[in-house]
């Protein structure tokens, strides 16, 4: 079994920080462009370029995390090469990623007059060790990352092909998400055929850093019913 986890928007490897300790031999990778390399500007082309990396490291028995538009490469990886893909473990995600139009315009107005940005945002119920390595990655990435995601985020939209994925599934969100809330991860729940849903009680978007032992438990009994 090969865990594999792809992080979300503007951010990097480090955000599998628990998970990796957890769960030893994880593959936690920084998407391109994140902040080595090109960025890629469709999930699509995303989950083109895990495949290759799967290929080029000849992974088999794939369990793909993703968290937010992690989420969906690994969604769209799996709807791309089922056979390869063992189990799904998908973190404050949905099978759409619409983004607020002003969010997006006011972030292109940042990107262009190159304007400083909080980098700690979101990161207050994090262990402060943690969320400062967040957001020195954050920074690393810069704007233009976050925007490029985002854009890729706002263009998914795989709600009618969820049926099709058969492999067994964890969704999980915190209750107080409110970027991808609860009802996101209910579809997914209620859609994928073999799929189970969990909402944490008190988290927000990053509830696998802000509650690690309550999602590291989770994740821990699917992996042991694969």
């Amino acid at each position: 079994m090969n865990i594999v986890c792809i992080h979300g928007s503007g951010s990097g490897k480090e955000s599998w920080h628990y998970q990796v300790r957890a769960f030893g031999q994880v593959h936690a990778l920084d998407l391109p462009g994140h902040p080595d390399g090109e960025l890629i500007p469709t999930i699509a082309g995303m989950a083109d370029w895990l495949h290759g990396y799967v290929q080029d490291n000849a992974l088999t028995g794939l369990v793909l995390c993703g968290h937010s538009l992690g989420g969906g490469v690994v969604l769209q990886y799996a709807l791309d090469h089922p056979g390869s893909v063992r189990g799904l473990v998908l973190i404050g995600t949905g099978a759409r990623l619409k983004v607020l139009p002003k969010t997006l315009d006011d972030l292109a107005q940042d990107v262009a007059c190159g304007a400083s940005f909080d980098a700690m945002a979101g990161y207050h119920l994090i262990e402060p060790a943690v969320a400062q390595v967040l957001a020195r990655r954050r920074v690393e990435n810069g704007l233009s990352a976050r925007l490029n995601d985002l854009r890729a985020c706002n263009e998914f939209d795989v709600m009618a092909e969820l049926k099709s994925l058969t492999m067994p599934a964890l969704a999980i969100c915190g209750s107080d998400d409110v970027m991808t809330p609860p009802k996101y991860t209910r579809f997914l729940a209620e859609r994928l055929p073999d799929a189970r849903g969990v909402v944490i009680e008190g988290a927000t978007h990053q509830v696998h850093l802000e509650k690690p032992e309550q999602v590291n438990a989770e994740i821990g009994a699917f992996l042991a019913t694969l």
